[in-house]
């Protein structure tokens, strides 16, 4: 199969731009219920592997022993905005595994809130590491490796035991032999994961129904995906897209996006995950391609998808502010099984 138009802007009523790629839903045994376009579309998993990243703290009982809080949690599978909230986080994870901001090594940018970068800009203030929007998830790893007893300095490497035990674990999720798992590294400098569209949407089915799992390790994702639902502000961010998600459905589901325009999801009730990818990495329409899917999915309320509307089919307004055109989904799932 070949990639299928996901999303479209428009200008007026007329087309202007059109994004391609794919949406896949499987369940925890990796059979495919539906999809658009090509389930073998390849990718990073980049942010999104972050639920799977954080496992070991919990595992290793690093969370428990530094008595670490739900809301730390779920800043460690989160790509943050550097907002008071997700620094105070941080830094609280990092001070009870006796560490500093200096340990961080996932490189520094401006904060992803825009009132915050322009404050730090204001008072004449560079960003730090903590800054960045992993820096959960290094504050997170960091812990593990105190946990565990693991030298901090060199964390980051593929061949530290930390990474290699993260490299199993996503294996385990997603189907991907270690034997054939193909390494990239992201943009904070850790390992990031090639696979398909389809082995994420399994990556996140298993996170979802936990019944094939070893009790240790179903526990750490029961509290990690339980820490992610109940404050997905500190997983994403203020009115951010996957926040906002959360918000509205945390009840039944949970969700982590990434660079490039991936994102999981993983659906609660059905024990199902949903991968997305749009193939060119524009990531403006993510939105009403996880919406629409969950709309064709019949998973959310006439209620619930007005409430998601301003993500569902965003406007697009000029430099006045008038709204100009939209991005709306154009694809449809097909049910495989």
């Amino acid at each position: 199969m070949a990639s299928v138009p996901l999303v479209e802007t428009t200008r007026g009523a007329v087309r202007e731009s059109l994004h391609h790629g794919a949406v896949v839903v499987v369940d925890r045994a990796g059979r495919v219920r539906y999809r658009a376009g090509d389930q073998d579309l390849s990718l990073f998993l980049r942010s999104s592997a972050k639920p799977l990243q954080a496992i070991p703290l919990v595992e290793s009982g690093g969370a428990d022993r530094f008595g670490l809080s739900e809301r730390e949690l779920a800043v460690t599978c989160g790509s943050h905005a550097a907002e008071p909230e997700h620094l105070a986080a941080v830094r609280s994870v990092l001070s009870k595994a006796g560490l500093d901001e200096d340990a961080l090594q996932c490189g520094a940018h401006a904060p992803g809130n825009a009132a915050e970068a322009a404050a730090l800009a204001r008072e004449g203030h560079a960003p730090t590491a903590i800054h960045n929007n992993c820096s959960g998830k290094h504050a997170g790893m960091l812990a593990a490796c105190r946990a565990r007893g693991w030298p901090v300095e060199t964390y980051r490497a593929p061949e530290h035991p930390l990474q290699q035990e993260i490299a199993g674990i996503v294996s385990e999720f997603s189907g991907v032999p270690r034997s054939a798992m193909v390494l990239g590294t992201d943009g904070c400098g850790v390992p990031t994961f090639r696979m398909t569209v389809a082995q994420v949407a399994l990556a996140f089915a298993r996170l979802a129904d936990r019944s094939g799992l070893a009790a240790s390790r179903a526990e750490a994702v029961r509290r990690l995906t339980g820490a992610m639902t109940a404050h997905p502000v500190l997983v994403s961010g203020t009115g951010r897209f996957n926040a906002v998600l959360m918000e509205a459905l945390g009840d039944r589901l949970f969700a982590k996006t990434g660079a490039e325009a991936v994102f999981g999801v993983g659906l609660l009730e059905q024990g199902w995950g949903i991968g997305v990818k749009i193939e060119d990495g524009n990531n403006r329409g993510m939105g009403a391609v996880v919406v629409d899917a969950l709309r064709q999915l019949e998973l959310v309320t006439s209620s619930e998808l007005a409430s998601l509307a301003p993500h569902h089919r965003p406007a697009i307004r000029n430099h006045e502010g008038r709204v100009v055109g939209e991005i709306r989904p154009v694809f449809a799932l097909e049910k495989v099984s």
